[in-house]
């Protein structure tokens, strides 16, 4: 029976901008620190995992502003207002400097669990706003999926109910406040590897936890439920 593999990855890391684009964000502080320049709180809770679980995590530390790792190459948001008049030269040397070899890096470590024939279990971690366009987000945490595959239900239901447990006080809900189809990395991972070889699940915190004792439960719980997943066997082949 094949065993289970892990990868963490991070998009939304940080929001640091290259000396070479800067020009295109001054007097934007403001937006680079805030939700759409960033996801906070993710690359310390995903280290934080990779650490305490030997797992390995690809992380983005570049601001989404200046090109959107969670989305595909034809999607209209891959650059955002700031950058999507860059000329198509210096939109390819983005896409060829940063965007490709970060996806690559995720391919590549899957590649090697899927040549070793184990089940990839992908974890993409990611922090959302609590309010967005004046709504009130009532989501804690997100486990973002496809529903039409067997393998992701089954894991993101041992999630959830794990959670829900460990965390009584929280609102975990399934593909909230994104579709797990929406596209996205893990959208595009499974055009590439089989459902019952590689199961993509998006982990959405709301920001408004971070910092707090409750994201240090949201860590700590996170790790217990992982830790669980290397050591069982799976349960769907």
């Amino acid at each position: 029976m094949a065993s289970y593999a892990l990868i963490l990855s991070c998009e939304h890391g940080g929001n640091h901008i290259p000396p070479a684009y800067i020009h295109l964000f001054e007097a934007q502080e403001k937006v680079l620190q805030s939700h759409q320049g960033w996801d906070p709180g993710t690359l310390n809770l995903a280290q934080a995992l990779s650490d305490h679980l030997g797992i390995p995590l690809v992380a983005c530390t570049i601001s989404r502003l200046l090109i959107e790792m969670n989305r595909s190459l034809d999607n209209p948001e891959l650059f955002s207002r700031f950058t999507s008049s860059l000329s198509v030269y210096e939109k390819s040397k983005l896409i060829q400097s940063v965007y490709l070899p970060y996806r690559r890096r995720v391919e590549k470590q899957l590649d090697i669990y899927q040549k070793n024939g184990k089940i990839s279990l992908h974890f993409s971690i990611h922090s959302f706003t609590p309010i967005f366009n004046g709504s009130i987000r009532d989501t804690d945490i997100g486990i973002l999926f496809d529903p039409a595959r067997p393998l992701e239900v089954d894991i993101c239901a041992q999630i959830k109910a794990f959670l829900q447990n460990a965390l009584p006080d929280m609102q975990v809900i399934y593909n909230s406040p994104y579709k797990g189809t929406d596209d996205g990395l893990t959208t595009y991972l499974r055009t590439k590897y089989a459902a019952n070889t590689y199961a993509g699940v998006e982990i959405e915190i709301n920001q408004k936890w971070v910092n707090t004792e409750k994201f240090d439960l949201i860590q700590t719980s996170l790790q217990t439920i992982l830790y669980s997943f290397i050591k069982r066997k799976p349960g769907i082949e």
